[in-house]
């Protein structure tokens, strides 16, 4: 009975163990991105581009009419035959094209927002990606040192056989335990670095902080090196690019509101007088037209006029300031990242493999008695050290590969 609750209990335990691991949902990068969409950085500026296009709507509303009444030529000495009572109704007709003016340039105020939102989009995005491979840089370390731990296991195991028969020294047993309890500080450093990436990238997906999740360690490193830089594709990616356009556009339709004023508008009054003393009743009708071309009305817009023209020439010359910067930070990417993969390359051909046959002449001739631990000990440390320096130069070459992206702005 004991022997069967012994097997329930394990089985238990396994099966626990079965479940808490599925129970982790394994995010590929693109469902990653996708949830971005949801931050609530990018949601305010959904809200605000509903309340530009909101206030658009109102645009063409005339002002609000005008109704008085009181008594009109009455005398202030007493006297019941003479003046009346008298009600008026004034309406002013803004201009149709001051009032087709405004609303375009309302309109066109949520273009440019729209533009805003996707420039913060891509860089949430790049703050994602990055995120998440070095979540995958850090497991695929996790695993190097996962490695390193089997064989100094083993190594520990063999000396320990051998100092019993007198054929190892308590010494180099010493140094290769120190080794074993160095990788739980380098691990429990790796899942700190770990733990601090979810909750960036749960942050960045805007949901629970603390939500574990799995990451697929299958990345594809792109060359980008080889990619030739087209000035009119950069200019047409690029959000911040398009907001400069959208903002000249804005700029644009302010000028024909500022146009729009030299138009006149018009106005209508009409009134009607209830005469005291039996006089007849009597009424005005009046209509009025402003004149705005005269000096002293004209010199407000003529001034935001001139004001306008030159913030479009700023505007025009943050653009090409903006696609040169481009143009000299993807050339440096692109150099850097040649850089990197040749370090990369060097690594896995010629460095590691070497130091795998230094450990294994090491090992052999250990366990031919005719070396020492320490050479082996040294071994699996030197490959453990190349592997985690390889790992971060893949973790650099990703971030190069983020960067141009984002430059491109490709998500």
């Amino acid at each position: 009975m004991k022997t069967r609750n012994q097997i329930i209990y394990i089985a238990t335990i396994c099966l626990a163990g079965i479940s808490a691991t599925n129970a982790q949902q394994r995010l590929p990068l693109d469902s990653v991105l996708a949830r971005v969409s949801g931050n609530p950085a990018l949601l305010a500026y959904d809200s605000k581009i509903g309340a530009q296009d909101a206030y658009a709507t109102g645009a063409k509303s005339l002002d609000a009419p005008k109704i008085s009444a009181g008594q009109y030529q009455v005398p202030y000495s007493f006297n019941p035959s003479a003046g009346s009572f008298m009600i008026t109704a004034e309406q002013m007709f803004t201009n149709g094209a001051k009032l087709r003016a405004k609303e375009n340039y309302m309109q066109g105020l949520s273009k440019v927002t729209a533009e805003d939102k996707n420039y913060m989009k891509n860089q949430l995005v790049a703050q994602a990606k990055q995120a998440y491979y070095d979540r995958v840089v850090l497991e695929k370390k996790l695993s190097v040192l996962q490695n390193t731990q089997t064989l100094l296991e083993y190594m520990l195991k063999d000396a320990n056989i051998r100092l019993t028969y007198g054929k190892e020294k308590l010494s180099n047993i010493y140094k290769a335990k120190a080794d074993l309890f160095e990788l739980d500080n380098t691990r429990e450093q790796l899942n700190n670095e770990i733990r601090q990436k979810n909750i960036m990238l749960n942050t960045l997906m805007n949901r629970d902080q603390q939500t574990e999740f799995l990451v697929d360690t299958a990345i594809v490193v792109k060359n980008y090196e080889s990619a030739l830089t087209d000035t009119s594709a950069l200019a047409s990616s690029r959000s911040d690019i398009k907001s400069i356009n959208r903002n000249i556009e804005l700029q644009q339709l302010n000028a024909q509101v500022e146009n729009s004023k030299r138009k006149p508008d018009f106005g209508i009054q009409a009134g009607h007088m209830f005469s005291y003393g039996g006089m007849a009743n009597q009424y005005v009708l009046m209509g009025s037209i402003t004149i705005p071309i005269f000096s002293w009305s004209s010199k407000e817009y003529k001034a935001n006029l001139k004001g306008i023209k030159y913030e479009v020439e700023e505007l025009q010359q943050n653009k090409l300031d903006i696609i040169n910067q481009a143009r000299g930070q993807l050339a440096g990417i692109k150099a850097e990242m040649s850089s990197k993969k040749r370090q990369l390359n060097n690594y896995r051909v010629n460095i590691i493999p070497a130091l795998q046959n230094s450990y294994k002449t090491a090992l052999q001739a250990y366990e031919q008695n005719t070396g020492d631990l320490q050479p082996v000990l040294d071994g699996i440390k030197d490959m453990q050290q190349n592997k985690m320096e390889a790992l971060d130069r893949l973790q650099e070459l990703l971030q190069l590969q983020v960067a141009y992206e984002k430059e491109n702005e490709k998500y």
